[in-house]
């Protein structure tokens, strides 16, 4: 969320680097209830003030043995209106925080301004494969083999779910197990959260309220199922303050991922590339602002390593200032060659979120024992999602006899070196 302190001190730089992510965005409408609302305090003000005066005249009346009826009669209308006025008052910052909270992070000075189709390539990773034959589709290969089950996943849940069988499902299991001990290893603590989050949960991470029908709701318990592991995580230190030396605290953690949107349902999206159920490994982190960027860097690297280590070939893109999740205001995309597709998936992607969570969720440090606490820097990326690197591993590791070759890292988890 961002400072409405600052969009008041700035409204027309505010309004101008907000548009570059929306267009369509005006702060008309909430400086006018803002305008609004300090009108109604100042009114409120004024009642109360009147009423402490009035309450003294009373008092001084019945010590002199004067009657007050007519003061008490004023003072009646006077709480009346205050009450009146003070749950207008409340109405009035409702609308404005909700208001607030629908406004997207402001973009860093370094993200292009664009809209999705025109992110910035930084660089690329290895060379595409030229196996010397047709690459089929993950889907076809994958049923054929046994690996994936789209049909009885579908009589059990609807379409977009997937069903992992066989070596495919060691395989899935075999890359979250090497993932998160992968990232262990480079120093982030393991989190095996709750696969479920409350509203509050959810709102801290910036998914609500504008995110709010793209999750699937679990009404009787008012809970939510987890689109992304990020909801949990910035939860983690939710009200704390955090001391100095804690910084940065770097978090590693698996769950499934539910999303009732699932986009398209064209040739490009079949199989493992957008669906309403997935597996993924996050990483979180809570930084200083003065190493969140350097921090940032570091994430993409730890998140690049694991695309390394599979033998994958992936380019680095930044995105524009259209194509980033709210509450982001930086992010770095990492996308995986589909040669099957002819074309490059996202897999993970990085994002520093400056205090735009940490404000919502009051998550704050101290710089020094003495200091006024601050709020931290929240930064997320997927550290990665395993099933467009599925898709990735049965398209890229066909070999011309139809085997598939398992990537070196998860064959001890397999137990084959090739499906």
């Amino acid at each position: 969320m961002l400072d409405i302190r600052e969009l008041r001190e700035h409204p027309r730089e505010m309004e101008a680097r907000l548009k570059t992510r929306d267009p369509s965005i005006s702060l008309a409408p909430l400086f006018e209830l803002d305008d609004a609302r300090r009108k109604l305090i100042s009114e409120v003000e004024e009642l109360k003030a009147e009423k402490n005066r009035g309450s003294l005249e009373v008092a001084a009346r019945k010590k002199a043995g004067r009657s007050a009826d007519d003061l008490l009669g004023r003072l009646g209308e006077i709480s009346t209106r205050a009450s009146k006025l003070d749950e207008d008052l409340r109405n009035t910052e409702r609308r404005m925080d909700d208001l607030v909270s629908r406004l997207p992070n402001l973009p860093h000075s370094s993200v292009p301004v664009g809209t999705k189709d025109e992110k910035v390539i930084l660089r690329t990773f290895g060379e595409r494969r030229d196996p010397g034959f047709t690459v089929r589709h993950h889907l076809e290969i994958g049923e054929e083999k046994g690996l994936l089950d789209f049909r009885r996943a579908a009589a059990i849940a609807g379409a977009k779910f997937p069903m992992y069988v066989g070596r495919g499902a060691l395989l899935e299991f075999a890359l979250i197990q090497f993932m998160i001990a992968h990232h262990a290893r480079r120093g982030y603590t393991p989190v095996f959260p709750p696969f479920v989050a409350n509203a509050e949960s959810f709102y801290v991470s910036s998914q609500f309220p504008k995110f709010a029908d793209e999750v699937y709701a679990i009404e009787k318990d008012g809970l939510f199922l987890n689109p992304t592991a990020e909801s949990l995580l910035v939860n983690l230190h939710r009200g704390e303050t955090l001391a100095l030396e804690e910084l940065p605290k770097k978090y590693v953690a698996y769950t499934p991922c539910f999303r009732r949107e699932a986009g398209g349902y064209g040739e490009g999206e079949r199989g493992l590339i957008r669906i309403h159920q997935f597996n993924k490994v996050e990483l979180f982190k809570f930084t200083t602002p003065e190493t969140s960027y350097a921090e940032q860097d570091s994430l993409i690297e730890d998140a690049e390593s694991v695309l390394q280590a599979l033998g994958m070939h992936y380019r680095v893109a930044l995105l524009t200032t259209e194509d980033m999740a709210q509450q982001a205001t930086k992010t770095v995309d990492l996308e995986v060659y589909l040669p099957g597709q002819g074309r490059y998936y996202e897999v993970s992607s990085c994002s520093n979120c400056e205090t735009f969570q940490a404000r919502r969720g009051n998550i704050r440090y101290r710089p020094t024992p003495k200091d006024k606490p601050v709020f931290v820097h929240t930064l997320n990326g997927s550290g990665v999602a395993t099933s467009r690197l599925m898709a990735a591993i049965l398209e890229n590791n066909q070999r011309k006899d139809g085997t598939i070759e398992v990537p070196e890292p998860l064959r001890s988890f397999v137990g084959c070196d090739t499906l």
